[in-house]
């Protein structure tokens, strides 16, 4: 196993890892959680669905949530050195 396994090839099967995890938690989410997938057959005779509740759930995740009370800013500190006009340290003053 030692001579198919070059160091060369670790940030490709680090890299590949990542996505696939990302894949796997996906299709994992969306079968568990998604409410228009039914897996159970008691679920699926239903032709309308009256599941308004569960689709807000679904797409008001947590993370969702969290990220709505946030400034959508990467770098605050620096947007506001650079924006602020009592700033003295501007080329613009010079």
């Amino acid at each position: 196993m030692g001579r198919w396994l070059k160091p060369d090839v670790y940030p490709l099967i680090a890299a590949m890892s990542f996505v696939t995890g990302m894949c796997v938690f996906q299709l994992a989410r969306n079968v568990l959680m998604n409410p228009d997938v039914r897996v159970s057959k008691t679920s699926r005779q239903s032709a309308v669905l009256d599941n308004a509740g569960e689709g807000q759930r679904y797409s008001q995740h947590a993370f969702r949530r969290f990220l709505a009370t946030q400034r959508p800013e990467v770098f605050p500190a620096l947007n506001s050195f650079f924006s602020d006009s009592n700033n003295n340290n501007t080329p613009a003053d010079k």
